[in-house]
């Protein structure tokens, strides 16, 4: 098979292009996003309260149930505790 790349650079030029066209693309759709969410709890704040007391409590719930399953107990610092010694 014969070798595709240019070894002159020719290709480097158009990459970087590329790269800076994708790179002002995301920048451009992520800025748009952002000015969409700001404006919708502009528009409904009580609504976006809700939604972040939700997502909150959404990461609570997971990492207490991620403790559970682990079964992580809290650190003593090697002391036993009342609870302890009940079992």
């Amino acid at each position: 098979m014969a070798d595709t790349k240019s070894t002159s650079g020719e290709g480097t030029g158009q990459s970087q292009e590329s790269n800076t066209s994708f790179i002002k693309t995301a920048q451009d759709a992520i800025g748009d996003a952002v000015d969409t969410a700001v404006n919708a709890v502009k528009e409904h704040p009580v609504a976006a309260a809700a939604i972040a007391a939700g997502a909150a409590a959404a990461v609570g719930g997971a990492a207490y149930a991620a403790t559970q399953l682990r079964g992580d107990k809290e650190e003593t610092g090697g002391k036993t505790t009342k609870a302890d010694t009940k079992k």
